[in-house]
């Protein structure tokens, strides 16, 4: 789909203050900046003012526009004062009507945009302070004191920000109310009053009381309040915002127009001479829009001769172009509607968007794109290719990637692919970095975001790597040039493409510093490991699969010599920056082929021949640049292993079961064990002793003693008694000391809530910290400051320490995690027991009137242990509103799926409990709630015993439909579970529902979370230290869902019934009859189907011999290499990936050519690639159908006949000009015949004013291409009536049409209708529909 898009003008207007007409026309705004029109004030009246606002476009489907066709919120136009002054004169701005909902949409995108503003102040003050911390504090005191006051307000301005965003969702969600009032002050606001024919009719007078009216009636009234003549512009625009605001009030009111009159009206404003009319009569005629056949209406009125007129005029008429343009969007909003857009249309499309200071230029891009996906031929028969590739070659297009996204779609199947060429339409984008002469570094961000679209792709990674790689080789060698941002840019390419994300300590690496200086990287805590790794060697998909595409990424690459020209740069000293990147990149490369890639790819590879032998050349002076690029790969690579979560190789997502669970936080390297004179050292060192000044304290060194010595009693013991060490520290946590508690809060001080909980932790290890924290007063204070927050508690303060501002502001949400160490101890318990802390937690539970508070409290205790807390978690749990029932189930997350450390060292799994909670989470009458529980028992399923602990529990889902589907999936993998949902009957009924349809809708579910899994998240802040935000749901967005037979073949049970059923026997004869089918997409839709069940059967070891029973894997490994479909060709690599999970699969894609990465122990990753690339890439280029080659039937074209080679006129001047618009698209004789055409003008040549000869050039200007100012001098040099009577019909003859200059006192109607008596009989026929 095509994303919306606006160029960096439209994007930042902003709302302004109200303004009085005479100070808006001296300001000269463009028309864009107001909102539909309005007519001018009366005599003396004031002007109505207009907001401004935001220029944003519309896309194709992702963000559905309210009106048809509508690419603007809010529009601003002009109108001319005076009909017989001169254009130039004054403007008067008028209003167009447009929908409200946007303006929202518009204020919620800059509010967003102001957040993300923020958060980067924000993040860049942290930093200041981090780098301040080495300074002294002295030096630094006034600008920490600066550093801090910005933060603080960045703070304050988030909270703000935030605030606003959620009311405007609230406000976006509430349905809008029709505006009543509207019509009424539209109508009144003109001051005139209509002429005795209207008033009789009721549209005048009556007006005000339209809404009381039946609508048809209301349309009858206001239709033959259009047909009034001799009045102001004004008049018509009002009554056609009337009309507008009655379509949008009863959106069923378009189906019953009488076209025959509507049209009518229409045709008389669309040829009226005032721009602001015919906009409205644009505007009028796309809200009349509702089908095909109402296409087809309004088409008979001959539209697009007056579509290509419009868009054929200059500046002066942007409100004119644009809801001409608009109209013609509307068309896309119609199904088959892009079939009723007519040549010339398109082609005066192409014309505005080759313009390249013309402001419809992108969108008329955009609509090209859109019109490119609905009918290619129609585009590429009226040139409209060129001004996209352009677009994408010169990065003048804002959003390249929708562009790429339109050109990828139409490169998938063969049936569309012909439009293109191949090795040139698609291969445009990297002309921004080949190009290093014109490479500029906004242009090469914009391109390398199309290039990353296409390279994410199954149409772009395979049109890319046609004629043996050579786009692809294009862009690694364009490292080689000695241009530090086109560089710059293709590594940054290169870690997206590679989804590498850079470790912890790669910022300060990348500033540097060396890594033996700093992070110790054996304390680094891994956030892959954390998040608790699968218990079956063979799941993992939802990664597996973005890997699997990783690993065959990093071959072409590889194979494109991307580690040479990476060695390259890191050679290259110019820029330290670049080459400290350069080498980060290539020990990530190097880590990520030993786990991605076969061992035949990965072997030569890690020589790294290339750098040794540079460093090896005595001879050359470069080898000293070569040999320090070998010690730092070299300490690269060993910091990355050192910090890596992977074990022996093995990926992420690997078979150890809750690796990194065990011990989530590993211990400092100091010693329990220390001698007096280390331990006083260490004292000394923290400089606690020696100041009571908590800035100039070594919290790195305290931390270190409070994990080490101290957990020694007799260490604590001399440190309470004999120094004033833990005095101190304690002492400065207490709440009403205001230094921990006034600390603003921000990353550098998370270091003291760290120095906090190891205080406690530390206390709770010995009976005499045990007794020094009973006595001593911080948890007296800190149960006061609850007491504070508890409504029954009596105890009130003006400024509650825990006051919402407080915790958002400040560290007093740090007391929790301190009170979450003391909940996972029975000492702590019984102290918080002691000061009552339980009793006010339940009543702030209860009441429910600090939802922040309540949060916090339930993120940070601890549940292990039986007791308050885990009663206060099942209060949460039932009786908190439905936020809080979601954040408490939530809680439940690490301990039903994982395991902890014992005191003695053992490992322990006590999930049951909360197995329990979250099964009764199943019934909660929130649905949003239901489905957390359902995720987390999901996950919790990758444990054999909790899986059939779950089932023992036997949770009843029909309640949940679809949300519940996956769970009773997992119940399929014992045979527990199995014989559980065989009694109930679910097993056969899923099983034939599955064979029936499941399957191929399964397709679309797949694809649909793949693609999220490719897309980047521009607003990943992983890395942020946040207590107040719910954790995010990792598989929220990057989950597969389940497939039935996956689940079925884990068991033996499954299998028998999979055989009895013959299923699999089906699927593949299936593959094997149809696999090769290229035309019926319903057809290839159900081979994906069938090849991912094969896929998944074939994944399981039980599964694995029902690929020896047939062929199925030849036919795949066939689609693979030579089908016509790529996105079909990536589905059989895929589910090839999945068949190399097995030992039977492996051995089975070994024969066919096909290798995977394995473990040290010979298991399969599941990462199955091609021997040989040139296999699997073998795309030959197809014959490519040209522009003139294409037929279009005869409802795309506006002038059925086609003009003869040669064309003829008796009249001998109509012949020459005929001669030079044929002359015009010649190079050669393009200024001679230009400036003859225009000497034709001043001698007003009869020609102009003849319709037949006006005919026969819009013919050629629909059959031929010309630029938009051609188009614009030659339909100029024509009198306005000539465009009437063709409209009208009247261009049989050669005769002169009457002068426009003639009739300047004739009003509209009388211009449009000539016979008094046309006029009698339409009102008559007015007056019959109003009845």
């Amino acid at each position: 789909m095509l994303s919306a898009s606006a160029t960096p003008t439209q994007k930042s207007l902003a709302p302004q203050a109200p303004a009085s007409v005479n100070s808006s026309i001296a300001t000269g705004r463009p028309s864009l900046e107001r909102d539909g029109l309005q007519p001018p004030p009366t005599n003396g009246g004031k002007g109505l003012s207009a907001p401004g606002a935001s220029f944003a476009s519309r896309g194709l489907s992702l963000n559905p526009s309210p009106a048809p066709g509508s690419f603007s919120s809010e529009l601003r136009s002009q109108m001319t004062a005076s009909r017989a002054g001169s254009r130039a004169d004054l403007y008067n701005l008028e209003k167009l009507d447009e929908e409200g909902g946007s303006q929202a949409e518009q204020n919620l995108h800059s509010l967003k945009d102001a957040l993300s503003r923020e958060m980067k102040i924000k993040e860049g003050s942290e930093n200041m302070l981090e780098a301040l911390n080495v300074k002294k504090a002295k030096q630094t005191k006034d600008q920490r004191q600066r550093i801090e006051a910005e933060l603080y307000s960045s703070n304050m301005k988030i909270r703000e920000l935030r605030q606003k965003i959620d009311d405007a969702q609230k406000v976006k969600t509430t349905p809008a109310t029709p505006t009543k009032t509207r019509n009424e002050t539209a109508v009144q606001g003109n001051g005139m009053r209509s002429p005795p024919s209207v008033s009789r009719s009721g549209a005048g007078s009556e007006i005000d009381e339209l809404p009381e009216q039946s609508p048809t009636f209301l349309l009858a009234e206001i239709l033959q309040a259009l047909e009034a003549e001799g009045l102001t512009a004004g008049y018509y625009v009002e009554r056609a915002n009337c009309l507008v605001d009655l379509f949008k009030k009863h959106s069923t009111l378009k189906y019953d127009l009488v076209w025959s009159v509507f049209g009518d009206r229409m045709q008389m404003m669309l040829l009226s001479d005032s721009r602001e009319v015919v906009a409205a009569g644009y505007r009028m005629i796309r809200y009349a829009i509702s089908d095909a056949a109402s296409l087809k209406n309004i088409r008979r009125l001959n539209t697009d001769y007056m579509v290509v007129v419009s868009l054929a005029k200059d500046r002066k008429a942007d409100v004119e172009r644009e809801q001409a343009l608009k109209f013609i969007r509307a068309f896309l909003d119609v199904k088959d509607g892009a079939r009723e857009i007519s040549r010339a249309v398109v082609r005066a499309i192409v014309s505005v968007a080759e313009h390249a200071e013309d402001r419809l230029r992108p969108i008329c891009i955009e609509t090209l794109a859109e019109i490119l996906l609905r009918d290619p031929a129609l585009l590429i028969s009226c040139g409209g290719l060129a001004p996209l590739s352009e677009a994408l070659a010169e990065g003048t297009y804002k959003s390249p990637e929708s562009l790429a996204s339109a050109l990828l779609f139409l490169l998938d199947a063969p049936q569309t692919r012909k439009y293109l060429r191949a090795g040139y339409d698609l291969e445009v984008i990297f002309t921004a970095f080949t190009d290093a002469l014109f490479s500029f570094e906004g242009v090469l961000k914009q391109n390398s975001k199309a290039v990353a679209a296409a390279l994410k792709s199954w149409s772009g990674l395979m049109t890319l790597s046609m004629f043996d790689f050579r786009a692809v080789k294009s862009l690694i060698s364009s490292l080689s040039l000695p241009n530090a941002t086109v560089r710059e840019t293709i590594v940054d390419l290169l870690y997206s493409l590679l989804r590498i994300k850079p470790p912890a300590w790669a910022t300060t690496f990348l500033a540097g510093r060396r890594l033996t200086t700093y992070g110790r990287v054996a304390t680094l805590k891994s956030t892959t490991a954390g998040k608790g790794a699968n218990a079956y060697d063979d799941d993992g998909a939802e990664q597996s699969f973005v890997e699997h595409y990783t690993a065959l990424l990093l071959a072409i690459f590889v194979k494109a010599d991307m580690m040479p020209a990476l060695l390259e740069v890191a050679q290259d000293s110019s820029n330290p920056a670049l080459k400290r990147k350069t080498t980060l990149l290539i020990g990530e490369v190097l880590k990520l082929s030993g786990r991605l890639l076969p061992l035949t790819w990965n072997s030569e590879l890690q020589l790294l021949p290339e750098l040794f032998s540079a460093a090896l050349d005595f001879n050359q002076d470069a080898r000293f640049n070569a040999t320090g690029v070998v010690y730092q790969i070299s300490s690269v690579s060993r910091t990355l292993y050192r910090s890596s979560p992977t074990i022996l190789g093995l990926p992420s997502s690997g078979t150890t079961e809750n690796v990194g669970s065990i011990d989530d936080t590993p211990r400092s390297n100091v010693s329990i064990i220390t001698d007096d004179a280390t331990f006083r050292q260490l004292l000394i060192d923290s400089s606690v002793l020696g100041s009571s000044n908590p800035l100039k304290w070594n919290w790195d060194v305290i931390l270190r003693i409070l994990e080490g010595p101290l957990m020694n009693g007799k260490r604590l013991e001399e440190a309470i008694k004999a120094s004033k060490f833990i005095k101190r520290l304690m002492s400065f946590f207490r709440p009403f000391k205001y230094r921990f508690s006034n600390t603003k809060s921000h990353r550098n001080t998370q270091k003291y809530i760290r120095v906090g909980c190891a205080l406690m932790h530390t206390l709770l290890q010995s009976p005499e910290g045990v007794k020094y924290l009973a006595d001593h007063k911080l948890l007296r204070q800190i149960a006061e400051c609850l007491a504070q927050c508890d409504p029954s508690s009596g105890l009130t303060a003006q400024r509650p320490l825990f006051s919402e501002d407080n915790l958002a502001d400040f560290l007093c949400g740090g007391y929790f995690p301190m009170l979450g160490v003391l909940t996972g101890d029975p000492k702590g318990l019984q102290m918080m027991e002691r000061w009552r802390m339980f009793n006010m937690m339940y009543h702030i539970v209860d009441f429910n009137q600090r939802p922040d508070l309540i949060k916090l409290i339930l993120a940070n205790f601890d549940y292990s242990l039986h007791g308050h807390p885990r009663v206060l978690l099942s209060k949460a749990l039932t009786a908190g509103t439905k936020d809080i029932r979601i954040h408490a189930t939530n809680a439940l997350r690490m301990y039903a799926s994982g395991q902890r450390a014992a005191p003695a060292g053992q490992i322990v799994s006590d999930a049951k409990w909360a197995i329990q909670l979250l099964v009764t989470q199943l019934y909660d009458p929130e649905i949003e709630v239901c489905a957390t529980a359902v995720k987390i028992l999901e996950k919790a399923c990758n444990s054999k015993h909790l899986l059939e602990y779950i089932v023992e529990c036997r949770p009843a889902l029909d309640h949940l439909g679809e949300i519940g589907a996956p769970l009773l999936l997992r119940f399929l993998s014992t045979s527990i579970g199995y014989h559980y949902l065989d009694g109930l009957d679910y097993i056969s009924n899923e099983m034939d529902d599955w064979f029936l349809g499941r399957n191929d809708r399964y397709v679309s579910l797949i694809e649909a979370s793949l693609a999220r899994s490719f897309l980047e998240n521009p607003d990943d802040h992983s890395n942020r230290l946040s207590m107040y935000q719910d954790e995010l749901d990792a598989d929220q967005y990057n989950h597969v869902p389940p497939h039935f037979y996956r689940e079925l073949t884990r068991t033996k049970e499954g299998c028998r019934l999979l055989e009895d059923k013959g299923h699999f026997e089906e699927f593949s004869s299936t593959i094997r009859e149809y696999g090769m089918q290229s035309d019926d997409t319903e057809l290839m839709t159900k081979v994906k189907g069938c090849m991912w069940a094969v896929g998944n059967v074939g994944s399981m070891e039980l599964g694995a011999p029902f690929l020896e029973s047939t062929d199925v894997v030849e036919h795949i490994v066939k689609i693979a290499e030579t089908h016509e479909v790529m996105s079909l060709r990536g589905t059989a690599f895929f589910v090839l990936g999945l068949i190399s999970r097995s030992v039977h699969g492996l051995e089975i894609l070994s024969e066919h050519g096909w290798d995977s990465s394995t473990t040290p122990l010979g298991t399969s990753l599941g990462f199955s690639l091609p021997s040989s690339l040139s296999r699997f890439f073998s795309f030959q280029p197809w014959k490519h159908e040209s522009s003139t080659s294409i037929s279009l039937p005869d409802t795309q074209k506006t002038i059925v006949a086609s003009p003869p080679a040669v064309m003829k006129d008796p009249d001998p001047t109509n012949q020459r000009i005929l001669e030079i618009m044929i002359e015009l698209g010649d190079m050669v004789l393009y200024k001679k015949a230009k400036m003859e055409m225009l000497q034709m003008r001043y001698k007003k040549v009869a020609g102009f004013r003849q319709a037949k000869l006006f005919r026969q050039v819009l013919s050629l200007l629909e059959n031929h291409h010309f630029r938009l100012g051609d188009r614009h001098m030659i339909i100029e040099l024509f009198d306005k009536n000539v465009l009437r009577h063709i409209v009208y019909g009247d261009d049989s003859g050669d005769e002169e049409v009457e002068n426009s200059s003639g009739d300047e006192g004739r009003t509209e109607r009388q211009r449009s209708i000539s016979d008094p008596a046309d006029i009698g009989k339409a009102m008559s026929t007015t007056h019959q529909f109003s009845i």
